[in-house]
C-alpha cells in the first residue's frame, strides 16, 4: 500500500508505468478485501466519488471536477460474478469498454467476431437488465445506485442474476448506531459541498438543453443527483435493517436529528434527501415505530414535511432558502425543475430571432448557483 501511494505521486512523470500501476492497484484492492474480512481497519477508507468505479488519485488529492477525458478504474462483472478491473475514459463508449474487457479476458479477434462476442449489460439489484448499444457513451454516469456493469454473451444473458450482496442483506449493527448525529450531519455537509463545488454552472444548462447528448459535460451534476438518491435509499435501508422496535425508534429519532442539523448547516440537499427517505411508503407504514417516537420529534418532523411540501411551487422551501446566506447547498433537483420549466415553457427562437428574455431568466437562475458558492464552507 505504501509503495502504491508513492508510485501514484510520480504517475505524471512516468506515464509508461500505467499498466504496472493497474496491476498494483488490483493487488492493493485484493489485500484490502482480505483485511476487511479478517479484522476491521483502524481508519475509515475514503469513499470513491462514484459508487461503481474509483479514480486512482481520489484518496490522495482534494476532489476535483470530472471531465470526459478523465481516466478511471471500473469493475465489469461476468455471469459467474467474477470481475475484471479496467482503466477507461469517463466518456468512453460501450465499444471501448468491451474492447478493454475483451483484452483482459484474452478473447481472440476471431471469437469476438463470432456470435459469442461480448455485450455490455446494466443489471439492477431488482434483476432488471438492459443491453447497452455499442455507440452509447458516458455509461458510468448513467448507472443507478444499485446497478452494475456485466459483460456476457448473448447465450448467457438470460442467466444473469444480481450480485449476492445486492439481494442478501444481513441485519446487524452498523456505524450509524454508534456515531453521533452531529458527526454524521457534518460529514454529509462536507461531502456534499465538495460535490456541489465541483459542478460548473454550465452543467445545469447542458443537462436541461442537451439531455443525454450533453452527458459527458454533466458528469459532476449526475454524480450529485446519484448521491441524493443514495442518501434517500440509505435512510430507508438503515431503518428496515433494525430488527428490534426499540432500536428502530431510536434510529428514527436520530435521523430526524441529523436532518435538523443539516438544515442548520444550510445543507438543504441532505435535509431534503433524509426527509424524502423517511416519507418512503416502506417507512411510513411502520406504525409502531412512529408511535414510539417522542411527541417533540413528531412535531419536528411535521415541520420538516411542511417545509418540503411541493404545494404552490415549493413556496415554503423557497421562502426559507431566500433568507439563507452563502455558503449553502440547495436542493439541486428543484433547480433543474425550474430550468426545465423555463426551457420547455418558451421557445429559444421566435420568428427567427433569439428569445432574449428566456435566456436572461436562465442566466439569472444560474447566477443564484454562483451566489450559493460565493463563500467557502468553514
Amino acid at each position: 500500500q505504501e509503495l502504491y501511494l508513492l508510485i501514484m505521486k510520480d504517475t505524471s512523470l512516468y506515464q509508461d508505468l500505467e499498466d504496472e500501476i493497474l496491476k498494483l492497484h488490483q493487488l492493493v484492492e485484493t489485500v484490502e478485501l482480505k483485511v476487511t474480512d479478517e479484522t476491521p481497519p483502524p481508519n475509515k477508507q475514503v469513499k470513491p466519488l462514484f459508487r461503481h468505479f474509483r479514480r486512482i488519485d481520489s484518496c490522495l488529492q482534494t476532489r476535483v471536477a470530472f471531465r470526459g477525458s478523465d481516466e478511471i478504474f471500473c469493475r465489469v462483472y461476468m455471469p459467474d460474478h467474477s470481475y475484471v478491473t479496467i482503466r477507461s475514459r469517463l466518456s468512453a463508449s460501450v465499444q471501448d469498454i468491451l474492447t478493454s474487457v475483451t483484452e483482459k479476458l484474452q478473447y481472440s479477434e476471431e471469437q469476438s467476431a463470432r456470435e459469442d462476442a461480448l455485450i455490455l449489460v446494466t443489471m439492477a439489484s431488482s434483476g432488471e437488465k438492459a443491453v447497452l448499444q455499442p455507440s452509447e457513451e458516458c455509461v458510468f454516469t448513467t448507472l443507478g445506485i444499485n446497478s452494475h456493469l456485466f459483460a456476457c454473451t448473448r447465450d448467457t444473458f438470460d442467466s444473469l442474476v444480481p450480485l449476492p450482496e445486492e439481494i442478501q442483506v444481513v441485519p446487524g449493527d452498523t456505524e450509524i448506531h454508534r456515531a453521533e448525529p452531529e458527526e454524521i450531519a457534518n460529514h454529509l455537509t462536507a461531502f456534499h459541498w465538495e460535490l456541489f463545488r465541483c459542478i460548473h454552472e454550465l452543467e445545469f444548462v447542458d443537462y436541461v438543453f442537451h439531455g443525454e447528448r450533453g452527458r459527458r459535460e454533466t458528469a459532476n451534476l449526475e454524480l450529485l443527483l446519484q448521491r441524493c438518491s443514495e442518501v434517500q435509499h440509505w435512510v430507508g435501508t438503515e431503518l428496515l435493517l433494525c430488527e428490534s422496535l426499540g432500536k428502530r425508534a431510536h434510529l428514527l429519532k436520530k435521523l430526524i436529528k441529523i436532518a435538523a442539523i443539516c438544515k442548520q448547516n444550510q445543507d438543504m440537499l441532505s435535509f431534503y434527501a433524509i426527509v424524502i427517505g423517511l416519507n418512503n411508503a416502506a417507512i411510513s407504514r411502520l406504525r409502531l415505530t412512529w408511535e414510539k417516537l417522542p411527541g417533540k420529534f413528531k412535531n419536528l418532523f411535521r415541520k420538516f414535511e411542511n417545509l418540503t411540501d411541493p404545494c404552490r411551487n415549493h413556496k415554503t422551501y423557497r421562502e426559507v432558502l431566500a433568507k439563507m446566506k452563502p455558503p449553502l447547498i440547495p436542493f439541486v433537483p428543484l433547480i433543474l425543475k425550474d430550468l426545465t420549466f423555463l426551457h420547455e415553457g418558451s421557445k429559444t427562437l421566435l420568428d427567427g430571432l433569439v428569445n432574449v428574455e428566456k435566456l436572461h431568466c436562465i442566466a439569472e437562475k444560474v447566477r443564484t448557483i454562483r451566489k450559493y458558492r460565493s463563500r467557502p464552507l468553514c
